[in-house]
């Protein structure tokens, strides 16, 4: 009887694979490396609130000391994804996405300065906050909705 029912899985077993519907289920592998890369940008960006440093006009990985742009271009390059250094560079980098259609992932730019110009740029997490390098601050998230950064948003764009 044993054997019965060993050769009837078998069998069954290369049937179905033989058929292809194996393929419709992920090998786990598989499965772990569908998670998206902008969750992958968001959760790299949140492993370093605390960490690094902010300086104008600085770029030095070694030392995590960023502007605001120098850390998007840092946390987008560890998922492969090259950005230029500069905020108003990368506001032309992707595509345009309504403030309405941001999604986690999508680069955000303010006006910190001069109003209208950009200057400052982040990572948008969800639920109408982001994620930057501040001179103030280092990394934080901050709400795009209320607070300094009410009325300094810009633009969004998706890489």
């Amino acid at each position: 009887m044993k054997k019965t029912l060993k050769a009837s899985l078998i069998a069954a077993t290369m049937m179905v694979t033989s058929a292809g519907v194996m393929g419709a289920f992920p090998h786990p592998t598989e499965a772990a490396a569908s998670t998206s890369t902008a969750t992958k940008i968001v959760s790299t960006a949140k492993t370093y609130i605390g960490k690094v440093k902010y300086k104008y006009s600085t770029r030095d990985p070694q030392h995590l000391t960023f502007d605001c742009s120098s850390f998007t271009e840092f946390v987008f390059a560890k998922q492969g994804i090259d950005l230029p250094w500069g905020s108003k560079a990368q506001a032309k980098v992707g595509t345009f996405v309504s403030k309405a259609n941001l999604k986690p992932g999508d680069l955000v730019f303010f006006s910190v300065g001069t109003p209208g110009r950009i200057d400052h740029v982040g990572v948008y997490v969800g639920n109408n906050q982001f994620i930057s390098n501040t001179k103030s601050s280092g990394v934080v998230i901050n709400p795009m909705n209320s607070g300094y950064w009410k009325n300094r948003y810009i633009t969004g764009r998706r890489v």
